[in-house]
């Protein structure tokens, strides 16, 4: 282990023990992170994409001490959960580091390989969301076989270096396959940290307490709003239900999160700081991801759910106030485009790829394209790193790196980071192969429908007129202070 990673690992390991120090503590912390952050050479970024990238490290900071002092989550469960992050405590037969595996795919294939891959096991799912990307449902059988799953958690860690992983569905936690859940993932995979998304339903005093022994996944929870808006999209009673699971993870000590996806019935309330405060301050969420309906599965039939661009840049502007004065770590991917320089997807350097229940290895869990499949890579003897080379991949980075991603220089509307979203015509155009298939119907057709054309084209043009003078002003100034809320 580096100095770095050693001086954090020891400090955070102060912060989680000593409750005395632990305001001192987190201070010299926070001190080291602006310093990294602000002034470190990491990722070309321009001013004000760098504040927020400390702010948020700082709000996942301060928000851990928070809920460490109010007992919402135990020290012992946070700090195992530390050791993963540092790569410290935890052991696992693999003799390669980190640095000489990325290195090697980068001396293979001329870039450095992905930071993650979301896993989508299982298509299955208690509920009916309105609007789901994954179309799921009870009926929803396709599946996939542990030995496949496994394989690709297998080779995201060995080809890749990866050692985050994010579990998607469906609902991860119906997953099973030959006697296996995604909890011997976890265990085999023990310095790997995992992000599940859930809908809690199924969260019980014995899931929360396996969690908290295997110290390395932390659940992120779906709710629309308060208790109306849950119900409302997600079904009656499903939001108590939600509010059972968080219990049980508090008494577990298990540090988690929510994610909301912004629609056109729920975005008055995602407009009030009351939200973000009950859920940050009177239940203890470590940490809150927002998402934005996206026209996809479910979603092309109800497209009407998504929001405008005007309301998406109200979100935008009440994201920085969150972040920056009320220090809640929230991260909207695509409002925060500066937090993650850009479009995370296509499998770039420290961004990430998507495979769902059918294999299907694809660009982005909102670009419901593929070229590859990992059951027929597997079968022809080749691997995930084939898949990153394929054409449709390819293209999604050729475009990143057009649109000034790594260099600021270069950078186009970072307020439009959406390569599907905020691009369509240049996705149809530039990215999509005469060879890529749709993963469904529905997105077969969105390539053919003229009618979704021009709806997503008067929304992009919306969109750039009323955020590029933001962009202009914010990010393109060269002294922060004067872009702060």
């Amino acid at each position: 282990m580096n100095i770095k990673k050693r001086f954090i690992r020891e400090t955070f390991n102060q912060i989680v023990q000593n409750k005395i120090l632990r305001g001192i503590t987190a201070k010299k912390l926070d001190k080291m992170i602006y310093n990294s952050l602000i002034y470190g050479d990491g990722v070309p970024a321009f001013p004000f994409e760098k504040l927020q990238k400390y702010a948020f490290n700082s709000a996942v900071l301060h928000t851990v001490c928070r809920n460490l002092d109010q007992g919402h989550i135990k020290p012992r469960v946070t700090r195992k959960m530390m050791e993963v992050f540092t790569q410290g405590g935890l052991k696992v037969d693999r003799t390669k580091t980190l640095n000489s595996v990325k290195e090697a795919y980068r001396e293979k294939y001329g870039d450095y390989p992905p930071l993650f891959c979301v896993l989508s096991p299982t298509k299955a799912c208690n509920l009916q969301c309105e609007g789901c990307y994954a179309t799921s449902d009870r009926r929803a059988k396709p599946k996939l076989d542990f030995t496949i799953a496994r394989r690709v958690v297998e080779e995201v860690h060995d080809l890749f270096g990866s050692r985050f992983m994010t579990i998607s569905g469906g609902e991860p936690f119906m997953y099973k396959s030959n006697g296996k859940t995604i909890f011997d993932l976890f265990e085999e995979f023990n310095d790997i940290f995992f992000l599940i998304y859930t809908n809690a339903t199924l969260i019980d005093e014995k899931i929360t307490e396996r969690l908290a022994q295997v110290g390395n996944a932390t659940p992120c929870i779906s709710v629309e709003g308060f208790e109306q808006h849950t119900d409302d999209r997600r079904g009656s009673g499903v939001h108590q239900k939600i509010l059972n699971a968080i219990k049980y993870l508090q008494k577990s000590g298990v540090p988690f999160g929510i994610s909301v996806t912004a629609t056109s019935k729920n975005i008055d309330v995602l407009l009030t700081e009351k939200f973000y405060d009950y859920y940050f301050q009177e239940l203890g969420i470590t940490f809150l991801f927002q998402f934005q309906m996206m026209p996809i599965g479910r979603g092309k039939v109800v497209i009407d759910l998504m929001i405008t661009p005007r309301q998406r840049v109200a979100l935008y502007h009440l994201w920085k106030k969150l972040l920056l004065v009320k220090k809640y770590p929230i991260a909207d991917f695509w409002n925060s485009g500066g937090l993650v320089d850009g479009c995370l997807a296509y499998g770039r350097w420290n961004g990430y790829f998507y495979v769902n229940w059918d294999g299907n290895i694809m660009p982005c869990v909102f670009v419901p394209f593929y070229n590859d499949n990992v059951k027929d890579l597997f079968a022809e003897g080749k691997t995930l790193a084939d898949a990153m080379q394929s054409k449709l991949f390819k293209n999604g980075r050729k475009w990143q790196k057009e649109v000034g991603f790594g260099n600021p220089h270069k950078r186009k509307n970072t307020l439009m980071p959406c390569s599907f979203k905020d691009h369509f015509a240049n996705f149809k155009e530039n990215i999509l192969t005469p060879d890529t298939k749709g993963e469904n119907l529905d997105a077969e057709a969105m390539i053919y429908d003229p009618e979704f054309a021009e709806i997503l084209r008067k929304y992009d043009e919306e969109l750039e007129r009323l955020t590029f003078k933001i962009f202009e002003e914010e990010y393109l100034e060269k002294k922060v202070e004067k872009v702060l809320v």
